[in-house]
């Protein structure tokens, strides 16, 4: 079976668009290596005429941010009758609100950071001295602030003060709507990533993430040589069989296919805390599955072929 047009979808008008250029030309040049033919497509105003005046075999989202993940695109693909790897537009939806992902965990049996999700008409309209003093009340310190809907960690911060909590929610608000507070556990930081092969969903070698002073925002991310990446993750056996079940549960519990990437927090006795989801795993050259993927001894652009295939008719 041979792939004779595959389009790679990248860039957006999201807060993310640069972190998606850079990984949609990491995608293009690995499959390009393994002489598939692949263009490179930013989403703007002409991608529809392009799809449509020389449709694809398939089409590979490497999209991060509003619309990329939040199955808006994905949803417009399926118009054009294009497949696509990656997860439909409903799953996207469920993943990409952080609340609503975390309920739907928490019933497959995960446990993750007690939480409050507040928009920002309430915190205004209800006053936001006496919200943020219940809140702390309720779930204590140190608390993780963070976008309801978001990636790269844009707008996130942990809060370990009290009179910090305000400037957080101000943070956090300058790139959304609405902002999750949860309970900040401490531990180890680590990154699972699952890909499906043809007898289902599996688990990459998890990476553990230390950052300079525990803050692995966006420069963190991004800047090569901010963050130390240690893989395989150095936890326990019974820990790093936990932290894979975890993130095989998630992936299977919100409906996800081909990929995904969820971030957990290991604590102290060894048990695993899930954080989040995404289903547009960075592919830059700091990213965590491309790491995943090279200590499983695999290489990025065969994954990206194979993923392709399982969508190709």
């Amino acid at each position: 079976m041979e792939l004779g047009h595959v389009v790679v979808l990248a860039g957006g008008m999201s807060f993310e668009r640069e972190v998606s250029l850079r990984s949609g030309r990491r995608v293009t040049a690995a499959l390009r290596a393994l002489d598939i033919p692949v263009v490179l497509y930013d989403t703007d105003a002409s991608l529809l005429d392009r799809l449509t005046n020389d449709p694809p075999d398939v089409v590979f989202p490497v999209l991060h941010g509003a619309t990329g993940e939040d199955g808006s695109v994905r949803g417009v693909l399926e118009l054009l009758g294009l497949p696509y790897v990656g997860a439909r537009p409903d799953a996207c939806r469920i993943a990409w609100d952080k609340p609503a992902a975390k309920t739907v965990v928490r019933r497959a049996g995960l446990c993750t950071p007690d939480s409050i999700a507040l928009p920002k008409e309430v915190f205004h309209d209800l006053g936001a001295g006496a919200v943020l003093d219940r809140v702390i009340g309720v779930l204590g310190l140190p608390l993780f602030v963070k976008p309801t809907r978001g990636g790269s960690a844009l707008g996130t911060s942990v809060v370990r003060r009290a009179q910090d909590l305000p400037a957080a929610m101000v943070g956090c608000f300058a790139y959304g709507d609405a902002a999750l507070i949860e309970r900040h556990v401490e531990g180890t930081e680590v990154a699972v990533s699952v890909i499906e092969l043809a007898d289902g969903p599996h688990a990459l070698p998890a990476v553990e993430i230390v950052a300079p002073d525990s803050r692995y925002d966006y420069t963190a991310r991004y800047d090569a040589g901010d963050t130390e990446f240690v893989t395989p993750a150095r936890l326990s056996p019974a820990a790093a069989a936990r932290a894979t079940e975890a993130a095989v549960t998630a992936h299977r519990a919100l409906g996800l296919r081909d990929l995904s990437r969820t971030d957990l927090i290991v604590d102290a006795d060894g048990e695993v805390h899930f954080l989040e989801v995404n289903v547009a795993p960075g592919m830059t050259e700091t990213s965590l599955l491309p790491r995943a993927v090279k200590a499983a001894g695999l290489d990025l652009g065969t994954v990206c072929h194979d993923l392709l295939l399982r969508r190709f008719p």
